[in-house]
């Protein structure tokens, strides 16, 4: 047995933050086989107190052991050096320079921002559901939480902890630092970050005007490594602010998605944020209406909050422009949408069979068939 045969085995081992092979990452220091046939394998931590540090260290122990026998192996755990952490974080930037956004007109990521014209429709809820429905289809999926001040991301997905040091509520997941970058937590497959990341207590309130908003979007977007995604979602503040602006500028190629709600006195509303997107050179990919309607025993539905919002706000969006702007979904009132996001489990996953989830999945499958492609982007070359 020789060492080629371990390196092959510790490449199946995934850092779980990073999702790459440890061995890409430069985390495998050397791999010994003794006389005996024991092997030693040292690896080196992205930073101390590595939150997934058990995690690696015990598939690290598991690989070596496939190759070696059961008891045979051992593991010697250090940590990077800060030249080593800043060789990664170039590495992982892949030759771009830092404070550069992700996912500018040339990422063949498909960036949605999920907007509505007022608070209270569900916009969050959507977008939570709508990612892990994404991911379970095999998608690398990430969420910007851009609603600053009422940041609810976290709570939706379950990154919660338990409530320390006299604490109301407890603090949302902390992301891991590697040097300049941030690694966001992940949940359900999606990779998440927000800036309730980064308060003690979530019901501490983020008091912040225009400039201080612009930084922690632009930071969210430049320090965050999310790795190559198929689909980034923005879950949007509501109304047309400094965020949506912001957004606008930094984000010109990402399409909107309106959520609504069905009352017809709210299409004007929801119309405004659609427009403010197309000022900033986005375009409306579709209107999604919540809590359309609340489904009764008998296979009626009780309209709660009237109807045809939805099917008009596309209505309006639609006007002068060459493409029609779909109503996406119609999602009705749900028990199991609200208390799965109480608990932190997505409906999706939940309670894949009621009405909610079985909408906002058909929303997934149709922006999952869009995938990603090179057409209208510029290649970077030109002809000689």
């Amino acid at each position: 047995m020789n060492s080629d045969a371990v390196y092959a085995a510790l490449a199946r081992v995934i850092d779980p933050e990073i999702r790459k092979p440890i061995t890409e990452l430069d985390m495998v220091e050397g791999v010994t086989v003794a006389d005996d046939g024991r092997v030693t394998v040292a690896i080196r931590l992205t930073i101390a107190g590595c939150p997934a540090a058990q995690k690696i260290e015990r598939d690290v122990l598991r690989a070596a052991e496939s190759v070696a026998g059961e008891g045979r192996a051992s593991v010697e755990v250090g940590v990077m050096t800060r030249e080593q952490r800043q060789a990664l974080t170039e590495k992982l930037r892949g030759g771009k320079a830092a404070r550069v956004t992700q996912f500018g007109p040339e990422s063949l990521t498909r960036v949605y921002a999920i907007t509505s014209g007022k608070g209270g429709v569900g916009k969050s809820t959507i977008t939570a559901n709508l990612a892990v429905a994404l991911a379970a289809q095999g998608l690398r999926v990430g969420i910007v939480d851009a609603d600053v001040h009422g940041f609810s991301i976290p709570g939706l997905l379950g990154l919660v902890a338990e409530p320390t040091d006299g604490a109301r509520t407890g603090s949302a997941v902390k992301p891991t630092q590697v040097g300049d970058m941030i690694l966001p937590p992940i949940a359900y497959d999606v990779k998440v970050i927000s800036i309730a990341m980064f308060v003690e207590d979530a019901s501490v309130a983020v008091a912040w005007r225009g400039p201080m908003l612009h930084r922690t979007i632009q930071q969210f977007l430049t320090d965050v490594y999310f790795g190559d995604l198929d689909i980034l979602l923005l879950d949007l503040p509501p109304g047309t602010g400094d965020v949506a602006i912001t957004v606008g500028q930094l984000l010109p190629h990402a399409e909107v998605i309106v959520v609504t709600t069905p009352q017809p006195a709210a299409a004007e509303v929801a119309e405004r944020s659609g427009v403010v997107a197309r000022q900033t050179g986005q375009s409306v990919y579709g209107v999604i209406e919540n809590m359309s309607g609340l489904p009764q025993p008998d296979g009626t539905v009780l309209e709660l909050f009237g109807s045809g919002g939805g099917a008009e706000v596309a209505r309006r969006l639609s006007s002068n422009q060459e493409a029609p702007v779909p109503l996406l979904a119609q999602v009705p009132l749900s028990v199991p949408l609200r208390s799965g996001g109480d608990r932190g489990v997505p409906v999706v996953l939940g309670d894949p069979a009621d009405p909610a989830a079985i909408a906002i999945r058909a929303v997934a499958e149709r922006l999952a068939t869009r995938g990603r492609g090179l057409s209208g982007r510029s290649l970077g070359i030109s002809p000689k």
